[in-house]
């Protein structure tokens, strides 16, 4: 089996089981159509998954990606990449937070008063100084990795 095949089989595969649930959605249809569908799909997936099972395409993995598996294993790397995207996504997740209830409050002030742009300005940037905060450290552990 060349790569193509290798790629293509999987998307397939995807495809075909995601099919029904994809026409439940654009049709919206209930009741009945909705579970024969949802059924067929997972009838669909568990008979994908035994033949995955009894048809195993192995021998793609050689010796030396073993070797370069488990050298990576041991190292503390991982766990380094792991604290870096915790540290950007939670971060972000946290301004997204802040920004998603500063900003329209800081709107709504603006509007009823002008003059308090510059307070709103800094409430709205403090929230994102969550985020920039949480880059700043993740790019620290990157470095130390």
């Amino acid at each position: 089996m060349n790569i193509v095949e290798l790629l293509l089989l999987p998307l397939l595969a995807v495809i075909l089981l995601t099919i029904p649930v994809i026409a439940i959605i654009r049709n919206r249809k209930g009741g009945k159509v909705a579970k024969r569908a949802f059924l067929f799909n997972l009838c669909g997936f568990f008979a994908v998954l035994a033949l995955a099972i009894i048809l195993p395409i192995g021998g793609f993995i050689s010796a030396d990606a073993v070797e370069a598996a488990e050298t990576a294993v041991n190292s503390n790397a991982g766990l380094g990449y792991i604290a870096a995207a915790l540290a950007t996504g939670l971060g972000s997740i946290g301004c997204g937070i802040a920004v998603g209830s500063a900003a329209p409050a800081a709107i709504g002030a603006v509007a009823e008063e002008p003059k308090s742009f510059s307070k709103s300005l800094i409430f709205v940037a403090l929230g994102e100084g969550v985020a920039l905060y949480g880059f700043l450290i993740s790019f620290i552990i990157l470095n130390s990795l």
